[in-house]
């Protein structure tokens, strides 16, 4: 860890010593060094949470609670030898952002969340080459630093693809005013920071975005929270399809390994993934709705950890929907609304939450404050009661 920040300072200081010049004074724009021939170009941005959550079981009246560093990030991002080439560098360094990581990433360290390079090769197209989100659900690929709630809903918590490595291709068009995305992945299949080889096969995600009142502003389809007040309606509509082949983990790129072997032969199986959601938003007023359906497309069900235990693939359907407003003076009141439905018993417990919030925005999402209470109706354990307040600090 000592040795990553030291490398950090002397290519900070070894940059600024070449700088020709310095921007991004304004917070929220990082910093940013440009040498003197603009072969390439950083920008430098932290971000950190400051997290309390309780929780009370409407039981047993027991009540814990905790305060955390949530999330932790060194984020950086520029271009190298052309402005089309760009590449996006993010490292997560709080213990909660890292996980349990001897469980669910080969005993690697998971510091490492975004390696990628970008290539702008034609009007429109994109080649990704690296490791960074994959295409899933919108709530995933929204930044934990721009979300209209505390945290993530449980639906992408259970069903998110997470992120991965290998090959993105992106493509923008308009017809008329419509704005027509598509983006296509091929990538490991066992998440990010994962140092086995591919025994079982790669991972194929698909996902289309039609925006039919054209583009929202300062991407306002990918933040919570309508902070660029929109004019006029803006709306995304989008579907994902993800096949996982061939995957050992429980939840495809996340999640405990499964093995099962068969007269001394390892079995893989398939997970398909199906996304659809949209985002609205009008003079403050936003919607989001996201809706999820995982199965095993091939393969067998269930097999054991490595300690022995039986365990099933994470699979079933979930349904998100929040929404909220911003008032002039940027506090808001928003509410969420979920509904997982696990495909066995074995698998987890059936839960719905209710989750009401309230946010405050300093300096849009790079300095806020929010809070949110949830009520947790689960089938068979007992439900709760969650209380969670965050601050967002950033630069």
């Amino acid at each position: 860890m000592r040795f990553i920040y030291i490398t950090l300072a002397l290519a900070i200081c070894a940059v600024m010593a070449q700088a020709q010049s310095f921007d991004g004074s304004k917070i929220g724009n990082g910093i940013r060094f440009v040498p003197k021939d603009s072969s390439f170009s950083i920008q430098w941005n932290t971000r950190f949470q400051t997290q309390y959550i309780g929780a009370q079981d409407l039981e047993t009246k027991e009540y814990a609670d905790a305060f955390t560093i949530r999330r932790f990030r060194l984020k950086f991002k520029g271009h190298l030898y052309h402005p089309n080439i760009q590449y996006k560098i993010e490292l997560a360094m709080s213990n909660r952002d890292q996980g349990d990581f001897f469980a669910e990433h080969n005993g690697a360290a998971s510091i490492v969340l975004d390696a990628v390079l970008k290539w702008k090769f034609h009007p429109g197209w994109q080649l990704w080459v690296g490791q960074t989100k994959l295409p899933g659900n919108r709530e995933r690929v929204i930044s934990s630093g721009a979300l209209q709630l505390v945290d993530r809903s449980r639906l992408n918590s259970r069903f998110n693809i997470d992120r991965d490595k290998g090959l993105w291709l992106h493509h923008e068009h308009k017809v008329g005013n419509v704005v027509v995305r598509e983006i296509l992945s091929a990538t490991t299949g066992e998440g990010r920071n994962v140092t086995e080889s591919t025994i079982g096969g790669y991972d194929f995600t698909f996902r289309g975005e039609l925006l039919p009142f054209g583009k929202f502003t300062n991407k306002g389809d990918y933040f919570g929270e309508d902070l660029a007040r929109e004019e006029s309606p803006k709306l995304s509509l989008a579907a994902t399809y993800d096949h996982n082949f061939g995957t050992s983990r429980q939840r495809g790129q996340l999640g405990l390994y499964i093995l099962d072997e068969v007269d001394g032969e390892k079995i893989h199986s398939d997970l398909a993934t199906i996304f659809v959601d949209m985002m609205f938003k009008y003079k403050g007023f936003s919607v989001m709705s996201e809706y999820v359906h995982k199965r095993v497309a091939d393969g067998v069900v269930h097999g054991y950890t490595t300690s022995g235990e039986e365990i099933y693939f994470y699979t079933g359907q979930a349904l998100n929907i929040q929404g909220g407003y911003l008032f002039k003076n940027n506090m808001s009141i928003d509410a969420r609304f979920t509904d997982i439905v696990p495909e066995r018993v074995e698998i987890d417990d059936a839960e719905r939450r209710y989750e009401l919030g309230f946010g405050k925005y300093i300096v849009g999402h790079t300095l806020k404050f929010q809070a949110s209470i949830a009520y947790r109706d689960r089938a068979t354990k007992n439900d709760n009661m969650i209380y969670s307040a965050q601050f967002e600090i950033g630069f």
